[in-house]
């Protein structure tokens, strides 16, 4: 991995003394899956102030999942995670002080940072990360309001599909590509469905005109007057129906039957006449629309919903929000329809069943009924809707409504809310139980993404207020909510067993307060939470763990009285630890330890901790002198492996072992038994021998007498000489053995000599010294 370190030092005049800080260490990775580890950095100064940034980078269209495998910190260190938004900015997803072991944090881009910071003393915690790579992808699109998307894939390459509901116009791209980007993002914005301000529809059949959208904006301008033209097929008439109309006083809407300035008029919000909400007829092919006002708001305007139909026949019936069936599919003199509405509606304004009369000229005997979306009510069914009042138009202000649900006493009832869409001064209530004894499940305001929840008994109320000065605040889009009949359920959801591993369970039944505990297979270690417990909202506490596989050994510890060197401080399989001890101090067992993988079962250490202990307390203890002989380089104490060698003085023959060694052992003993001195009689014989025939080869000539004194004084020098020589090799090579002047000859080195041992033994070899003068 890449790595820079830039150390600075400085001076601190104020507590005069150098400081030293670590600035700019920035350690890259690139790899699809590795580690991020504390301990990889390189050692420090004590007392070094550090901060480091660790990046992780990985290819465009992934992000990064780091999951936490140990943090241990002290206080006063700093340890961040950072990923980056859309627009590049820093964004912290966790602190140091949130991270548990176990936790996963997910990158929103391709890149995630890791920040670390040492205490002001200058005391280095550890932490260790572990991180991979995983598909990102594009955010659910919002739905457009008065329209529907279609999402075929959220990963780079898919595609979303818009439309609008009768009436409405797509602004915008009709489909969105997901871009394989940093952070995948659609191609463009979502398109959003607007009612333009006029037009023209040729060869009209079926459709709906509908008041323009209010423009957004400081610098939007305001509609005044719209026009719209309408032109049915030849030989045919068309048949508006209002299916809404809420005017200010100052809005105008005017209906035309001819698009001349001269035609006829169908009908006039001006003149103050009734509203004719059964629709009206043109007299030919075409229509005009006209609808002037200061300011298009959603809360005010029309809706107006055309179909074409043949002379001799009646139009064919619309109804908002329900279902119709009819004898005739023509629509002829004498057909009946009839009608129903969606759950979560009722039908208003119109009787449920019409006829088609006069063969003159055909037309229905009454209107079309209405079905609104309810203010509240008692819903006793086993399946239903609730939507917002006035559903799908935006509800009303100071709307105060309650629908209490009841099902079968051995029942509960599960809310599945789609959509929920409100102002911030709007707010929703969903409670638990009769309006008698209530308990608050949730309360919402604004929006919020689809969700669930139960109830815990068989009655279940859902409340909505809307803000009377909903004007002033504005107003949401509103909301769906089915509900069900579920089978009564007063425990938690079994959970899954793990691979790897097993799970046992506190209770038979998986009810409030029980627990389910997870553990692993040998050589697995447990990721996540050991024990689950089941909450009282019938969830789990948090998610299932899951075994990972041990690759690993743990730390078989410190040695006391020794130090200790790691051939890698993550103690992965293969991994060597090398104990030495103290001087002083001599080590038992082996001194290697090695990382040893099993297959099944966690990796062990090839052999047990081994011990130091103190030379003094294995050592042998001196085992003395034989008779009549002495030790070389005696001293009090011997570590085990050295030696002890003997030597017999002179005219003394050594009977035993010349060495013996120190055997460990508890306690430590020598490998065998001390040596003997016996006295050796030959040695003086053969020295007799030799002085003989020494004087015998020094004969003299008689004649010269200082010549005779001279012989004489070099015969007594070469027979002192002699017997010198003689005298010391007998003594080395046990021939001739002589008192010496001294008792030990090495009496004057002590326990306390400075020199080591030349007879340290390891391969059973002696040392022999010869002296000649």
């Amino acid at each position: 991995r890449p790595m820079g370190l830039l150390i600075t030092a400085g001076w601190d005049t104020a507590r005069d003394q150098t400081w030293v800080s670590v600035s700019g260490c920035m350690v890259n990775f690139s790899d699809p899956e590795g580690y991020i580890d504390s301990s990889d950095d390189p050692p420090l100064p004590d007392g070094t102030f550090l901060h480091c940034t660790y990046t992780v980078t990985v290819y465009t269209g992934y992000g990064v999942e780091l999951q936490v495998k140990s943090v241990n910190l002290s206080e006063g260190e700093q340890l961040s995670i950072r990923g980056v938004d859309e627009g590049g900015a820093l964004l912290v997803l966790a602190n140091h002080t949130l991270l548990v072991e176990g936790q996963v944090i997910r990158s929103p881009t391709n890149t995630i940072s890791v920040y670390y910071r040492s205490s002001p003393e200058g005391s280095i915690g550890m932490f260790q990360l572990h991180y991979q790579i995983f598909r990102l992808s594009c955010a659910l699109p919002r739905r457009p309001h008065f329209g529907e998307v279609s999402v075929l894939d959220l990963l780079p390459g898919g595609t979303a599909r818009f439309h609008c509901h009768m009436g409405y116009h797509l602004q915008g791209a009709v489909a969105l590509t997901c871009l394989n980007t940093s952070l995948p993002v659609w191609s463009s914005k979502e398109p959003s469905c607007r009612a333009l301000c006029g037009g023209s529809v040729k060869n009209a059949t079926v459709g709906r005109i509908l008041s323009p959208s209010p423009r957004l904006g400081p610098t939007a301008t305001h509609d005044r007057s719209c026009s719209w033209s309408l032109e049915a097929p030849t030989a045919q008439r068309l048949h508006l129906h209002l299916e809404r109309l809420a005017l200010e006083p100052t809005d105008r809407l005017v209906l035309w039957s001819g698009l001349d300035a001269g035609s006829v008029v169908l009908f006039d919000s001006g003149r103050g006449g009734p509203i004719p909400f059964e629709g009206v007829i043109s007299e030919g092919p075409a229509v005009r629309v006209q609808f002037i006002t200061d300011q298009p708001n959603h809360n005010t305007g029309f809706n107006i919903r055309y179909e074409a139909f043949e002379r001799g026949h009646c139009y064919e019936p619309y109804l908002q929000n329900g279902n119709f069936s009819t004898t005739d599919q023509v629509y002829g003199v004498g057909a009946v329809v009839q009608f129903s509405c969606d759950p979560g509606h009722s039908l208003e304004q119109g009787p449920p069943v019409i006829e088609c009369i006069n063969a003159r000229d055909p037309y229905w005997n009454d209107t079309e009924p209405l079905c609104k979306a309810l203010c509240g009510g008692d819903l006793a069914g086993p399946v239903g809707v609730i939507l917002s009042p006035n559903w799908p138009e935006w509800y009303g202000e100071g709307e105060d409504c309650s629908w209490r649900i009841h099902v079968e006493e051995d029942k509960r009832v599960l809310l599945n809310v789609q959509l929920l869409n409100l102002s911030d001064s709007d707010m929703l209530t969903i409670m638990d139980g009769d309006e008698v004894n209530p308990h608050i499940l949730g309360q919402y305001v604004g929006g919020a993404g689809p969700f669930k929840i139960q109830s815990t008994t068989p009655d279940l109320t859902v409340t909505f207020h809307s803000d009377p000065a909903g004007l002033v605040f504005g107003k949401g889009e509103g909301f769906i909510i089915n509900y069900m009949e579920v089978s009564r359920n007063d425990s938690c959801p079994d959970l899954p067993e793990i691979q790897n591993g097993w799970k046992t369970t506190s209770h038979t039944a998986l009810v409030r307060g029980a627990r389910i505990t997870y553990q692993c297979d040998p050589g697995y270690d447990l990721v996540g939470r050991e024990t689950l417990t089941c909450q009282l909202d019938l969830t789990w506490s948090t998610q299932p763990p899951f075994c990972e596989k041990i690759m690993y050994c743990s730390d078989p510890g410190h040695v006391e009285h020794s130090t200790r060197s790691l051939s890698d401080p993550k103690l992965l399989v293969g991994t060597t630890i090398q104990y030495s001890c103290y001087p002083g101090f001599i080590l038992q067992d082996g001194s290697t330890l090695t990382c040893y993988g099993r297959e099944p079962g966690t990796p062990v250490w090839t052999s047990k901790l081994p011990h130091c202990v103190s030379e003094e307390s294995v050592s042998c203890e001196n085992p003395g002198l034989p008779d009549n002989g002495y030790q070389v380089l005696s001293k009090r104490l011997y570590l085990p492996g050295e030696s002890l060698t003997f030597v017999c003085y002179q005219g003394y023959e050594l009977i035993g072992e010349v060495a013996i060694k120190c055997i460990l052992g508890n306690p430590s003993f020598w490998s065998g038994p001390l040596p003997l001195c016996r006295a050796n009689h030959d040695c003086f014989g053969n020295h007799a021998l030799e002085v003989a025939e020494a004087a015998a080869g020094s004969g003299l000539d008689g004649g010269n007498m200082a010549l005779a004194i001279f012989i004489l004084v070099l015969l007594l020098s070469v027979l002192l000489g002699g017997a010198y020589v003689y005298v010391t090799r007998c003594r080395y090579n046990s021939n001739l053995r002589l008192p010496l002047i001294h008792p030990h000859p090495y009496s004057q080195i002590t326990v306390e000599s400075e020199f080591d041992n030349p007879l340290y033994e390891t391969g059973g070899d002696t040392r022999e010294y010869e002296v000649s003068i």
